[in-house]
Parts: C-alpha cells; sequence; structure tokens
C-alpha cells in the first residue's frame, strides 16, 4: 500500500516526521560516500531516509548500471561516456573511496525490506525489453508496488501504471482526460509548487514531492537559498521531498 510516499514497513519510525525524506543521487552524498555508490545508500537507510533516488542508465551492451553523469569524469576522471563503454569496462573503474559503478539489480537487492526506491531514468530512447527488466527487478527485491519514477518522453507510455510517474501539475491536469487515467499512476514533482498546486494534488490522493537540490541553487547562497525555499514548500503544504544530504537539517 502506498501511503503518499512513505513504505508500509517505515511508518512508526520516521526520524523527520511530520516530512518523507528521499536521499538524492543514491543516498547521503560526501567525501567518502560518493553518489549512487553502496556507502551513501547505506548512510541514508541508517539516518531513516524512506526512499532513495537511483539514476539509471545503460552500458553499451545494454546493461542497467547506477550512475547520474553521462561520463565518468567526476569520480574516475575518465572522459568517456556510460553508453560508449561495455560493462567488462565500466566494472574495473575504481574511486580511491573504494566506490565502483554499480549494476541496478546490486542496488535494488540493497534496498529490498529496507528503503523505498524512486529511480530516475536516464536511458535514451525507448526499448521495452529492457524497461520490461526494469519492471521485473522491482518485482524481484518486492519494490514495485511503491515505487516512484522520474521518467522520459519516450518511456512514459511504458510505464504508466507500472510505476508512479514525475509530473508536473499541467501534466497532471492533462492525464485527467485519458481513458487509462488514475491518481495511482502519478505524483506530482517539482521544484516549485504553489499552495494551490499543492492542494489540488492532495485532494485527488496525488502524492507531492517537491526537490531540493544543490545544483539548482547559487554556490554562494546555496544554504540560505535551500531553506528558503523549503520553507516555502512547507508553508505550502508540501511534506515529502526530495533532497541532498546537506539540507537535512532543515527538517529536524
Amino acid at each position: 500500500m502506498f501511503v503518499l510516499g512513505l513504505p508500509c514497513y517505515a511508518q512508526n519510525k520516521n526520524p523527520f516526521h511530520p516530512y518523507t525524506l528521499i536521499a538524492h543521487r543514491g543516498g547521503i552524498v560526501g567525501s567518502n560516500t560518493p553518489e549512487n555508490s553502496l556507502a551513501a545508500l547505506e548512510e541514508a537507510i541508517r539516518r531513516g531516509y524512506h526512499r532513495v533516488e537511483i539514476d539509471v542508465r545503460l552500458s553499451r551492451d545494454s546493461v542497467l548500471i547506477t550512475q547520474h553523469d553521462p561520463h565518468f569524469r567526476k569520480y574516475f576522471n575518465l572522459d568517456r561516456r556510460a553508453s560508449d563503454m561495455t560493462w567488462e569496462e565500466i566494472r574495473k573503474l575504481r574511486h580511491p573511496s573504494g566506490h565502483r559503478i554499480l549494476r541496478l539489480e546490486e542496488v535494488l537487492a540493497a534496498c529490498a525490506g529496507r528503503i523505498e526506491v524512486m529511480l530516475d531514468n536516464k536511458i535514451d530512447g525507448f526499448d521495452e525489453a529492457l524497461f520490461a527488466q526494469i519492471i521485473q527487478l522491482l518485482q524481484t527485491y518486492g519494490l514495485q508496488d511503491n515505487a516512484m519514477m522520474i521518467g522520459t518522453t519516450a518511456s512514459t507510455e511504458y510505464f504508466t501504471g507500472k510505476v508512479r510517474l514525475s509530473c508536473s501539475i499541467d501534466q497532471l491536469k492533462a492525464n485527467q482526460s485519458r481513458p487509462d487515467y488514475s491518481p495511482n499512476h502519478y505524483y506530482l514533482f517539482a521544484r516549485d509548487l504553489t499552495k494551490e498546486d499543492v492542494e489540488w494534488a492532495a485532494q485527488r490522493g496525488i502524492p507531492v514531492v517537491a526537490a531540493i537540490n544543490a545544483f539548482l541553487y547559487p554556490e554562494d547562497s546555496l544554504m540560505e537559498t535551500a531553506a528558503e525555499k523549503t520553507t516555502t514548500m512547507i508553508k505550502n503544504g508540501v511534506r515529502i521531498f526530495q533532497i541532498d544530504g546537506i539540507f537535512e537539517a532543515f527538517f529536524r
């Protein structure tokens, strides 16, 4: 049962109550916990986050991996794209922290029964076999019922009704005219949400998620701007937030 983004097994142990937090880029990211690493994921679980956002890409030989950037410059000083490398090449990469690129299945297995997932689908184009593989993995690890996805235009039709898909307020209103429309198919996701948007979605049983992400704000006023945005979103009625770990203190 999906309860506004709150995993059933964690409803009674939320240290951030009344807020529900989603860990951006694979967990609590820091100097020793790179993006989409098992260390970052474990730290998010330890701190009591209810959901983790996992970036999903594809190797050249169609292996599903967890990686935010299209290339490997940030952690591996390698100016090559994931889509141009085979899994055999990618799996050998190592960060000084010991971090390596993970297959999606490995991450989902680590999440099973411990934390819910939001998949950020960064796969270009349409590939039904690959998309079916993602759904099968979610089913295998008991994560499909509560899964969220940040989708792509090409993948929307396939994933509609299989996982909750991110939508803007305008997309949600347009989707109401679909013959297969259900509020269970979607969630409202944005960096800025008005009180009216939040109330509209809540009245229809659609979860509302605000993104408080560091890349959205100026470096010289990062914490101040993020704090202001968070305060505004809370005043407007948002209770589910996808955040970078540096903003966690706003919810305590």
